[in-house]
């Protein structure tokens, strides 16, 4: 098939290189000799799936253990697809091109909502049956892990498991239960039984949803025979410094979205922003070594060959030894053309100096997050940032050289008025207007502010997952409001799919139900669904009307406290009564410190994982 696929296939295609699978540290290992053999799966293309750090963590973790494989397979562009459906050849792995129907295991990784459509595409064009209960015994176990699985329901009618939390943590404990499992040659009901023992490890099969009339759930039961706990506790990996991270990552031989090292300092943020739901389902904060850093450093430049090492975390500027780890870092790679990336900075003055160190090498664009126009909502949304510290930050960065700087916001925040959305537009004028009295001292040329507008989209495990998101029509009204005042010259706005972010809601806080419109959906066609030219409303729309339900229930409703959610038996850690008090406080436009920095905020993330002092000590420790 390999040789059909690359003299055929691949010179018909658009861009034949995502499809290579030879890449400069891809690994193929023996067939035959491995025990298990995994498919790990990112549900969009290659050029997007290889910027994920964490395929590259699953990648190595599981190649380096002897009895086992893992191979990667991406969302075929729709020209791929056409000859594959054509030519009647199934959904094949990159580095075997053998069909994906031949793994023991088949791993999702959900990212986000809007790739549900391609996971079942990929399980289509696999032939692989959607449901997990009408697969046979020699297909794959399929199973999922990521951020969306935080909230497994809208898709759990299509997998056999969720793995909830760090994955590397329990990933291979799944795979020697599927390697024991082999060798028993039971059925799957008894493999699914065993996975289920392990901690953090999701059965959906093993729940019963029960409703009331009006829609929402009155019960979410755990199987009595089947010795699984009334909720899923998320698995979490507590010390960095001993976790799997590698080394020699997969260079890819075309251009992706992010084409650099990563270099992961911390997981977790405290924060604390309200819509956040990274900022939640992440915590604890577990930070990196610096000595760990330069050791992974060095290898990184040494096994790839890129340019720039780009420190990833929720917040880069947190990491408490950021400031000598980038001194350092350039230090030493800085005469070999090597430059260092901060993806995300506070709104302050240090992260800008921490921007000015790192663009020694090659300036970029900077980037900065106000989320909301004044501080009354910018209170609601504890994002803990003034417009004193804003100026003063884009003022350095212009002083520094800086011409394009671009402003993200959001609309449709709780509790906004026509007022917040005006302070967008004067906020970002102001900052223009700072631009130019500074490139004018500098004699540079004029300023370019770029303000990126997204709709607010509700998450779970957040203190606004009991808010509703605004109507289309009001969202419309929103954009459109800011289009006409964010007009003039050294100004740019751009803004996000209202459809899109409206689906988005739907499938983030959907119940099971919400299964049997997903798979309409696909069925007429919906794929791609994050990509503006593939995006159909009118057939989503026939999908939900085909099947009954109201898709504003999900996305449009407030949610009282007292009602079960379709997430709460999935527990991240942080306590449903600590989301309830946040979005309370929200309500009194409260704020709510940094409990890195300051008191314990109640989350109880810390005692129900039994690391505070550890954690917080070593933190303390490192700042001091």
């Amino acid at each position: 098939m390999r040789q059909h696929i690359q003299n055929k296939l691949l010179p018909a295609v658009q861009k034949p290189a995502r499809y290579l699978g030879n890449e400069w540290n891809a690994i193929k290992k023996p067939w035959d000799s491995a025990k298990v053999k995994m498919a790990f799966a990112f549900p969009d293309v290659y050029e997007v799936g290889m910027s994920h750090l964490g395929l590259h963590i699953l990648y190595g973790l599981v190649n380096n253990q002897e009895e086992f494989l893992m191979e990667r397979v991406f969302a075929p562009w729709v020209d791929l697809e056409e000859w594959l459906r054509g030519e009647n050849i199934p959904l094949f792995s990159l580095e075997s091109y053998r069909p994906i129907k031949d793994f023991d295991v088949l791993g999702f990784t959900l990212q986000y909502e809007m790739s549900y459509t391609n996971i079942l595409n990929m399980l289509d064009l696999a032939d692989i049956p959607l449901r997990s209960k009408d697969r046979q015994e020699g297909d794959p176990i399929i199973i999922g892990g990521g951020p969306c699985a935080v909230n497994p329901e809208p898709l759990a009618p299509f997998f056999d498991c969720f793995l909830i939390g760090d994955s590397e943590g329990m990933l291979l404990e799944v795979l020697e239960a599927v390697s024991a499992w082999k060798d028993k040659e039971a059925d799957k009901e008894s493999l699914l039984e065993q996975l289920a023992q392990i901690p953090g490890v999701y059965v959906p099969g093993f729940y019963q949803i029960s409703y009331n009339q009006d829609g929402t759930i009155s019960d979410i039961t755990a199987s009595d025979d089947r010795k699984v706990p009334d909720r899923v506790r998320r698995r979490v990996i507590l010390d960095l410094d001993t976790a799997y991270f590698p080394v020699k990552p997969i260079v890819p031989h075309m251009e992706v979205v992010h084409d650099r090292i990563m270099l992961e300092v911390m997981r977790g943020c405290t924060r604390g922003c309200r819509f956040c739901q990274a900022g939640m389902i992440y915590r604890p904060v577990r930070e990196r070594k610096q000595e760990t850093l330069f050791r992974q450093a060095e290898e990184l430049v040494k096994n790839t060959g890129h340019e720039e090492i780009s420190l990833t975390s929720l917040s880069t500027a947190d990491y408490s030894c950021v400031q000598p780890l980038i001194v350092n870092l350039l230090n030493k790679y800085q005469e070999q053309g090597i430059n260092i990336a901060l993806p995300s900075l506070r709104v302050d003055a240090f992260s800008v100096d921490l921007a000015k160190e790192v663009q020694r090498v090659r300036k970029s664009g900077l980037t900065l997050a106000p989320e909301a126009g004044s501080q009354r909502l910018r209170d609601v949304i504890n994002k803990n940032v003034t417009e004193e510290d804003l100026i003063s930050a884009v003022r350095g960065a212009f002083k520094a050289g800086w011409t394009n700087i671009k402003l993200y916001f959001m609309i449709g925040l709780p509790t906004e008025t026509e007022e917040d959305l005006l302070e967008i537009s004067r906020l970002a004028k102001d900052v223009l207007r700072v631009g130019r009295e500074e490139l004018k001292l500098l004699g540079k040329g004029r300023p370019m502010i770029t303000v990126s507008v997204s709709s607010f989209v509700p998450k779970p495990h957040t203190p606004f997952q009991f808010e509703p998101q605004d109507s289309r029509s009001l969202l419309k009204e929103k954009q459109e409001f800011l289009r006409e005042n964010l007009k003039g010259k050294g100004l740019k706005y751009k803004w996000h799919n209202r459809n899109i972010s409206f689906l988005e809601a739907v499938f983030a806080k959907g119940d099971r139900r919400v299964a049997d419109t997903l798979e309409k959906a696909w069925a007429k066609g919906c794929k791609f669904d994050s990509w503006d030219e593939h995006f159909n409303l009118a057939l989503w729309e026939e999908a939900f009307d085909g099947t009954g339900l109201n898709p504003h229930y999900y996305a449009n409703r407030n949610i009282s406290y007292e009602e079960m959610l379709p997430w709460d038996h999935i527990d991240t850690g942080v306590s449903k009564k600590f989301l309830i008090n946040e979005h309370r406080l929200a309500l009194k436009l409260a704020l709510t410190k940094d409990c890195r920095w300051h008191d314990c905020t109640g989350c109880t993330i810390c005692d129900r994982f039994d690391v505070a002092n550890r954690l917080w000590g070593e933190t303390a420790n490192a700042a001091d």
